[in-house]
């Protein structure tokens, strides 16, 4: 390897250690829920999911479980 990808490496390690350097703009994932799986998108500040509680409630399970794990890198939710 070279030194200076070496660099970049270091770089990149303290860069992924410091979430506010983050905002995420738009995602698309597959949340593996305890019963079914769902797919759960976001963009531009607005979630959707297509697991049945979400389309009555606007929030669910597996959009609140991400704004927690990615917290400070997705808006939250008002």
């Amino acid at each position: 390897m070279d030194y200076g990808m070496i660099g970049k490496r270091e770089k990149a390690k303290r860069y992924a250690e410091e979430p506010d350097r983050f905002l995420f703009n738009k995602f698309d994932v597959t949340f593996h829920g305890d019963n079914n799986n769902h797919h759960v998108t976001f963009d531009n500040g607005v979630f959707s999911c297509d697991c049945e509680f979400f389309m009555t409630h606007q929030r669910c399970a597996h959009t609140m479980a991400i704004e927690i794990k990615f917290q400070g890198m997705v808006p939250e939710a008002v």
